[in-house]
């Protein structure tokens, strides 16, 4: 291996080919590091060295012997601490780090620039500085894989920030201590009791992932608490010189008084206008892009799920045609040319005569949120390409969240709309009806973004006096309809405001709790099984603390402080393990009821499963026996004999 000037160490493979790309051209040479792709290349006269990892190298463990579950009693771990050790997966990362730490004494850091980055940054630190203690260490720090972005990064490069890389870390420990020891505690207090858990099953408990579950059941009880009552609405088909529409009124719960209005109305003819509304409203365009908010509308506007929605939108970005996905701001920098961005897509698709007249032509305003990270800008396009070739090399979903961003990134730089809010009173033998409606005047940022654009329900326009003809009269019962299961769009929304995980681990706590079989997603509702509402009702009635999101939010206001500098990570992390070890005792002194409540629920669950499963087994094996039957009947059929079945 040759001695290199400088080595670039990305976060993805994809990254580290754009940089070899970007400084060399077409002049770089593809090597293998072990079974790590690496780049080679000659820049600004010096020999340089680019490669990827896969994200986390190392992972935080507590030491061997502690991972006995049945030997140790889990409240232990609470006072022991983890150790960092390589991923079983990053072993050849590692390997290759190490190995080119010996020949280069330069290393540029060009890891996404998030915590979650920084933290990574110092994962390679440590692992090159075990074979080179003398190597520098530099950060680059970008939001697009774009050449002027990338180039920019490699000539303002900073140093590493110690403060970000400590809060991915204490969130590291604290995460494992807690799931840990509460997971083990919940598993072996059910298998002691009844060893109903299938052999490497076990009840999973996370401080991120059983709040979010927590959020899920406790809106399916709020259904489930609902009471449906019934109501009459008293509904009136009007006509107007050749216009129709409907007023309607509600008459509340009693059939009797319902039936009684409605028998008076029924006998007139004519309504007369009462009142009639016609007022503007100007809708502004949606705020720039951050994380949460485009994993919420992916899932809303695209049926995409929120962690799939992430995954395409990171493969976008690594492929030079969206800034980078993970981002908490919604604010556009003073620095990003807007104008330059919204050229691009002056000939795009079927906008491009749209994004010349109401965009280029005028001075570009945009919208702004209220949150800026000081890390990123908001997601953003940063190459415009067709349909046809974001679809070849991404798939349909690929296109569809490729041009998701670059709508709402035209939007937030089009002119508002404007709507038409229409409401009509009208009164029929002393009763007053209402209709409601709506006209978009000024299409504005619809335009480009159909998605937020609201459904027409025009009505005539009236004055008042006017006399309306009777067309039809109808007396409806309703029922009133409990509220819906959360939405992944809601539930996102709802972590977002409690401070539930980042904005690069929010979809992946939806995810476990999926994968552990709490909830599933149908329709896009989020809806509890019964384990998964069993195991939050339960904590939720011994130690609300333990789920109930503001705690959460409580811890994650307290490691902000770490990278913020204003306090030790060493004093943040046994702060909250010293609050959940209460909860821990608390959760043990409520055992034997806590563990017949899981048991029941877990005995529903795998006593169904195994009766379904024999019932598959025999029913199996009644057909068999049958087409056997059948195979033999046909055969002795075949030459002319009686089948003796």
């Amino acid at each position: 291996m040759a001695y290199y000037d400088t080595v670039i160490v990305s976060e993805k493979p994809g990254v580290a080919l754009a940089f070899a790309k970007y400084l060399a051209g077409r002049n770089f040479k593809k090597i293998r590091l072990g079974g790590v792709v690496a780049y080679e290349f000659r820049y600004n006269g010096s020999t340089w060295l680019s490669l990827g990892i896969s994200g986390h190298i190392m992972n935080f463990d507590f030491p061997q012997e502690y991972n006995r579950w049945g030997s140790i009693d889990p409240r232990k771990l609470f006072a022991i601490d983890p150790i960092q050790v390589i991923r079983k997966a990053s072993w050849k990362y590692a390997k290759a780090l190490l190995n080119v730490a010996k020949k280069t004494d330069r290393v540029i850091l060009a890891l996404d620039a998030d915590v979650e980055g920084e933290s990574i940054a110092f994962e390679v630190m440590k692992i090159m500085s075990k074979a080179n203690p003398h190597i520098r260490f530099e950060r680059a720090w970008f939001s697009a894989v774009t050449k002027s972005d990338l180039i920019r990064a490699i000539y303002n490069l900073k140093k590493p920030n110690e403060n970000l890389a400590n809060k991915a870390f204490a969130r590291m420990v604290v995460d494992l201590t807690i799931g840990a020891a509460f997971t083990r505690a919940l598993t072996l207090m059910v298998q002691k009791r009844k060893n109903i858990l299938p052999r490497g099953k076990f009840l999973s408990y996370g401080p991120c992932q059983t709040p979010v579950l927590f959020l899920v059941v406790k809106r399916a009880v709020e259904r489930e608490k609902f009471r449906k009552k019934k109501y009459y609405v008293l509904v009136a088909s009007l006509g107007y010189n050749g216009s129709k529409f409907k007023a309607q009124v509600n008459l509340g719960e009693n059939r009797e008084k319902a039936y009684e209005v409605f028998t008076k109305v029924r006998k007139y003819k004519r309504a007369i206008v009462k009142r009639a509304e016609y007022k503007d409203q100007i809708v502004k365009p949606p705020v720039p892009l951050n994380t949460i908010d485009f994993e919420r509308r992916a899932s809303h506007f695209l049926n995409i799920r929120a962690k799939e929605a992430l995954s395409i939108a990171e493969d976008l970005y690594q492929s030079g045609l969206i800034s980078y996905p993970r981002t908490d701001t919604n604010i556009y920098p003073p620095t990003l040319n807007l104008k330059a961005l919204a050229t691009m897509f002056k000939e795009w698709e079927d906008i491009g005569w749209f994004v010349k007249k109401n965009i280029l032509s005028r001075d570009i305003k945009p919208t702004r949120g209220k949150e800026d990270d000081k890390a990123h800008p908001p997601i953003y396009p940063t190459r415009a390409v067709t349909k046809e070739d974001v679809e070849r090399r991404f798939g349909k979903k690929g296109w569809l969240v490729y041009n998701l961003v670059v709508r709402h990134f035209l939007a937030t730089l089009s002119p508002p709309a404007q709507i038409e809010r229409q409401r009509i009173e009208v009164d029929i033998g002393g009763i007053k009806l209402e209709a409601v409606g709506r006209k978009i005047i000024e299409e504005g940022f619809y335009y480009v973004y159909p998605f937020e654009r609201p459904r027409e329900e025009s009505l005539p326009y009236l004055i008042e006096g006017d006399s309306l003809e009777i067309l039809k009269v109808e007396l409806k019962e309703k029922t009133t309809q409990p509220p819906p299961y959360l939405s992944e769009a809601e539930l996102l929304r709802l972590m977002k405001r409690y401070g539930i995980g980042t904005d690069a681990t929010m979809q992946d706590h939806i995810h476990t709790n999926i994968e552990r079989k709490y909830f599933i997603i149908k329709a896009k509702r989020c809806i509890p099984t019964p384990l998964g509402k069993t195991l939050a009702l339960s904590l939720y009635q011994n130690v609300p603390e333990i789920v109930v999101p503001e705690v959460r939010g409580k811890m994650e206001k307290e490691l902000q402080k770490i990278a913020d500098g204003l306090r030790e990570p060493r004093e943040v992390i046994e702060e909250i393990k010293e609050e959940f070890i209460e909860y821990y005792d608390r959760l043990l002194q409520r055992e034997e009821e806590l563990a017949n409540n899981l048991i029941n629920a877990l005995r529903e669950i795998y006593v169904k499963d195994n009766k379904n499963s024999r019932s598959n087994r025999s029913r199996d094996k009644r057909s068999s026996r049958r087409y056997k039957r059948r195979r033999s009947s046909s055969y002795t059929d075949r030459y002319g004999l009686r089948s003796s079945h």
